[in-house]
């Protein structure tokens, strides 16, 4: 794949980026030795390669999927209108 001016151009317009006319062919030689590398990494065989989280093999970090009231509802609602711990709003629809 290959960017030319025209590209560069369409692409800083929807960047919102505002690109002088002199430096268009430099970013369009810059975004072509981009692309370049990546189909580069398009060669790479990852055939039964785990993606990664990070680069130190380790376990995520779960908790328990359980329902709680927060265990300090009362200090929730302190400086709220609320009534057995549910906030108060006032009524909207009719």
């Amino acid at each position: 794949m290959s960017v030319d001016e025209k590209t560069v151009r369409r692409v800083a317009r929807l960047a919102r980026i505002k690109v002088e006319e002199k430096d268009v062919p430099k970013l369009a030689g810059e975004l072509n030795v981009i692309l370049a590398f990546v189909e580069q990494l398009n060669e790479v065989n990852v055939d039964g390669v785990e993606p990664l989280t990070s680069v130190v093999a380790m376990d995520m970090k779960k908790r328990a999927d359980v329902v709680t009231d927060g265990h300090y509802p009362k200090a929730i609602v302190a400086n709220t209108q609320s009534e057995d711990d549910f906030f108060m709003v006032p009524r909207v629809i009719e």
